[in-house]
């Protein structure tokens, strides 16, 4: 186990469960954490065992935002050899290719929100509030413009940068930032849906596919289709194809084995 101050790590039934851990700022990040996730990320990618990944925040926070003392401060990224900064984190999240759920237990502002945004799914409790605040301490969301240009229409998204605006789950929803918002209690469920259902695919095709949608993310449909060709055929090159097309052939469950 790596010594982790910012975050906490645990693992059980193929699902790597990561969680902000600096609750007293209701658990801002700063280069600490920052690069504690970074090593976590690349810790599941190594791993066959791990199928999903869910970052969530410790006690009724999400992530509120950058902890700008610790960024002022200029304190070093942690005990651990250093990874890179938010931006490549974002990246991390966004190319990642195990499938990453935000479960958004609170709070979630600002570099919060670029986590949200950057993870292939996101669920929020009905009371959550998000938003995009920075402008009013005199600074932009300069990175997470990125990953939230890849969700919200342009006119809103200026409107939430712009006017600083923080907004409820529900809108979230409506702009696409979320896939679903449920009731207290009902947020375990709600994510344990999502990674049993990507338990019950083949790791090898989730993979592939993953990788393949990154790879055509900022492509034009001249360059992305011939890509996309390359991919297919090395997907249905994969035991894993073989075995799925038969077990539909044969009216049967398909047995993976992830090659």
């Amino acid at each position: 186990m790596r010594a982790y101050g910012r975050i906490k790590v645990a693992r059980a039934q193929g699902v790597e469960t990561i969680t902000l851990n600096n609750p007293d700022k209701r658990n801002a990040i700063g280069p600490r954490m920052t690069n504690e996730l970074l090593w976590a990320l690349s810790d599941v990618l190594e791993s066959d065992e791990v199928r999903s990944v869910v970052i969530t925040g410790e006690g009724k926070a999400f992530c509120s935002g950058g902890d700008f003392g610790e960024m002022a401060a200029g304190a070093a990224p942690s005990d651990l050899p250093y990874l890179g900064d938010y931006a490549d984190l974002l990246f991390a999240l966004v190319r990642c290719d195990k499938p990453v759920v935000a479960r958004v237990n609170g709070l979630a502002m600002g570099g919060g929100l670029g986590i949200v945004a950057a993870s292939t799914f996101a669920v929020a409790t009905t009371d959550v509030r998000l938003g995009t605040p920075e402008i009013n301490a005199g600074l932009f969301p300069m990175m997470i413009m990125a990953v939230l240009a890849r969700q919200v229409p342009r006119r809103r998204l200026l409107q939430m940068m712009l006017l600083g605006e923080t907004f409820e789950a529900g809108e979230a929803l409506r702009l696409g930032l979320l896939n679903e918002v449920v009731e207290q209690g009902a947020l375990d469920g709600a994510v344990k849906r999502i990674t049993d259902g990507i338990a019950s695919k083949s790791p090898s095709t989730v993979r592939l596919g993953l990788r393949a949608f990154g790879a055509q993310d900022d492509l034009d449909l001249a360059s992305a289709l011939p890509l996309l060709r390359e991919r297919f055929a090395e997907c249905i090159g994969t035991d894993d194809a073989r075995e799925g097309l038969m077990a539909f052939l044969q009216k049967r469950p398909p047995t993976w084995t992830g090659k």
